[in-house]
């Protein structure tokens, strides 16, 4: 049985649907969004904003067909001023009730996806979650994790709040120590996009499937280059893609930040993120309904 997820974020609707195996998607399919560009400074999203979102909605509804799938929102839609609006309207116009995750589970499905990447034999592991948002860490080493955390300092809203570099990083480090001891984690997991993208400008082979790190070494060196460069600049780096250039110094100034606060000089890159943990939840479960029909 096929089961599926659209992951809506800010800058893309990104369908999938599996059967069982998550490296060989049966359907792959995403449609761009800036909801970036259409939030104002009181964090509303546009009418604009809302008509892509709608779009984006349907192509995705149109692809799946007859397989069922679970739409899930992230921080861009969930933490916006009009969330409550935004979600009448994709249901009234789709007919596809959005359901709106909590930092506290993406940070929980991120756990998921990165034990399931790197096996039991990782130990015990934190996972660091960089998103435009809200960041998220995930502590443990069974199946599930044992802390959780969620906080709002995301690389888009830092680069909003118009912070220098210097306070950014004190920001983050005063505000994480507050709810995340010192870990003592066997391993550090990377598991989004901002630590993808920064693994490849530091010199990692491209592709899910190469062994990649990221050193924060690397980020000491990187992050006072990305300061001097434009957004235009960034945007030609290897690894930065054009729409998460202007957020760029900022992600990279929040990874050198939880790395620093976690006390791990090195974090391994895990290819699949929240929207995969939830994948796999999915299949377990409907392997489960299977096994309880025969």
């Amino acid at each position: 049985m096929s089961v599926g997820v659209l992951d809506v974020g800010c800058f893309s609707a990104h369908l999938v649907v599996v059967e069982r195996d998550l490296t060989r998607p049966l359907v792959s399919h995403k449609v761009r969004l800036r909801l970036d560009r259409e939030l104002d400074s009181e964090g509303v999203i546009s009418r604009d904003g809302i008509e892509s979102l709608c779009s984006a909605v349907l192509a995705a509804r149109k692809k799946a067909g007859d397989v069922p799938f679970l739409p899930f929102a992230t921080s861009s839609v969930r933490d916006s001023a009009n969330v409550d609006e935004v979600m009448r309207k994709v249901k009234r116009r789709t007919g596809v009730e959005l359901k709106v995750l909590s930092g506290k589970e993406e940070a929980r499905y991120s756990y998921t996806a990165a034990r399931h990447w790197f096996g039991f034999g990782a130990g015990e592991m934190v996972v660091l979650d960089v998103g435009g948002g809200t960041v998220e860490l995930a502590a443990g080493s069974g199946t599930e994790p044992e802390l959780v955390v969620s906080l709002p300092l995301g690389a888009r809203t830092l680069t909003r709040s118009g912070l220098s570099v210097q306070d950014m990083r004190a920001e983050v480090l005063d505000r994480i120590a507050e709810v995340f001891p010192r870990d003592e984690a066997d391993r550090a997991i990377g598991c989004s996009k901002v630590f993808e993208q920064l693994a490849r400008l530091a010199g990692a082979r491209a592709g899910a499937h190469a062994p990649r790190q990221l050193r924060a070494k690397d980020l000491e060196k990187w992050i006072p280059r990305l300061a001097k460069l434009s957004v235009r600049e960034r945007a030609a780096l290897p690894g930065i893609s054009r729409h998460r250039a202007r957020q760029s110094l900022a992600g990279a100034v929040v990874a050198e930040a939880l790395m620093r606060v976690t006390g791990h000089d090195v974090v391994d890159i895990s290819p699949w993120s929240t929207k995969e943990g939830l994948l796999l939840d999915l299949v377990e479960r409907s392997r489960g309904r299977r096994e309880s029909a025969a």
